[in-house]
């Protein structure tokens, strides 16, 4: 799988048509810190978690995946700091999935020296696009 900061997944879903963006956090994520808001471009994000709150694998996430997105799609997939989306990366690479990208960083990026999220790196945290559910 390729790695890619936020500022490059931006702009590679900006340049490429057919690309996709997949936010694998869950649906309290969502509602609670927001979502990349991909309008500007034309595009939406897909929203399908690859766990549930308590950290139980989604069944279906491939499943949800393959109703919306084909196999040779450019993904990029995102989740708070980059790890939950790298496993989302390798579950999609082992179910036939060719070109998977992990957003680094991911949405929020990890925590400054006070605990606070998105003041380091991350989606937010370079100022690109996004919204409240």
């Amino acid at each position: 799988m390729r790695e890619v900061t936020p500022l490059q997944a931006y702009e590679e879903l900006a340049a490429d048509d057919t690309a996709v963006l997949v936010d694998c956090r869950t649906r309290t994520e969502w509602v609670y810190v927001g979502i990349p808001d991909l309008s500007e471009i034309g595009k939406q994000v897909v929203l399908e978690s690859i766990s549930d709150e308590a950290g139980q694998l989604n069944s279906k996430f491939i499943t949800r995946i393959g109703e919306i997105i084909g196999p040779d799609t450019p993904i990029y997939v995102i989740c708070k700091i980059g790890l939950r989306s790298a496993n989302a990366c390798r579950l999609l690479e082992s179910s036939g999935y060719s070109q998977v990208c992990n957003v680094i960083e991911g949405f929020e990026g990890c925590v400054d020296l006070y605990g606070h999220p998105s003041s380091v790196e991350g989606w937010k945290f370079h100022n690109l696009p996004w919204k409240q559910v």
